[in-house]
């Protein structure tokens, strides 16, 4: 049978579309929901920015003692979802610079994307394992993590010096070994956020870096002399309005400098809210949308 040159051309363009479908990596799709009916956030009291800056309305009575049976212990069995405990595991990796205890969530090898959590001074693993303390919060985000095909990873912070960023940038290397091409998002709690601040000075670890969360830790006065920086790596912050550690006026001033300079940042701010109420009370989904899983 004979085809014409038009054929022939449809045919090599088609395959060559099919061909790249194969070879390129896939592209995340925004986050499915998972349960927003009790994590999304609640009234939103003040808004400037286009959304971007955000005072939600928090009330201790209603988000801690209404939704917990232990407050601050043990979450209303509605607000967790135990079976992705089967795509949970405690392990040790050997990292080019020292070994790292994580709990890592989902499979490594070709995940959507990846997101490490850092805790602050006191944790261990175990806090971003915990499926019933922090309002199921933690729980949540893994859920996510393997509905949507991505890898989550909680490791145990032997310091937050530049010994814990070192640890840190070779986490990320290795997500980035296990699934090439595909994001990373890092978050940092409380004195984790200097490990984030850490990091964002490393230029090989911010070129692996898709965005960054900070929940309730402080400013970094020399970000702007960061690689970070240079890049423009989103950075979402959330914070307590009432946070005693680290006073909330700070962040903000932070941010409104970052905004000026037309820097991709977004804030919420818990009004009335202690300085552990953003692990609580941050809204995973809609940060991570946000900061863009493709």
């Amino acid at each position: 049978m004979h085809l014409s040159t038009a054929h022939l051309t449809f045919r090599a363009f088609f395959a060559a579309i099919v061909t790249a479908a194969l070879v390129l990596p896939a592209r995340a799709a925004p986050l499915k929901p998972f349960k927003d009916e009790l994590f999304s956030y609640g009234t939103v009291l003040e808004t400037e920015d286009g959304g971007d800056y955000r005072v939600v309305d928090y009330d201790k009575m209603r988000d801690i003692h209404g939704r917990d049976t232990e407050p601050e212990r043990r979450v209303r069995r509605a607000y967790v979802s135990l079976g992705v405990k089967s795509a949970q595991v405690n392990e040790t990796l050997d990292l080019a610079t020292r070994p790292l205890d994580v709990l890592r969530v989902g499979t490594p090898s070709g995940a959507a994307f990846t997101v490490i959590f850092i805790h602050g001074r006191g944790g261990d693993r175990r806090l971003g394992a915990n499926d019933w303390s922090f309002g199921g919060n933690f729980n949540r985000l893994k859920n996510l993590a393997v509905e949507n095909g991505g890898v989550y990873y909680a490791p145990s912070m032997r310091s937050f010096d530049d010994a814990g960023v070192a640890d840190i940038a070779g986490l990320i290397a290795y997500a980035q070994q296990q699934s090439p091409g595909r994001p990373v998002v890092l978050s940092c709690a409380s004195m984790g956020s200097f490990i984030c601040w850490g990091i964002t000075r490393n230029p090989q670890a911010v070129a692996a870096l898709k965005g960054m969360m900070i929940m309730g830790g402080p400013a970094d006065p020399a970000f702007s002399k960061s690689a970070a920086y240079k890049k423009k790596l989103p950075v979402f912050f959330s914070h307590g309005g009432a946070d005693t550690v680290y006073p909330v006026s700070g962040q903000i001033a932070f941010y409104r400098s970052l905004k000026k300079a037309n820097y991709p940042t977004r804030i919420v701010l818990f009004q009335t809210g202690s300085h552990g109420t953003p692990v609580r009370m941050t809204d995973w989904r809609d940060a991570l949308n946000w900061i863009g899983l493709d």
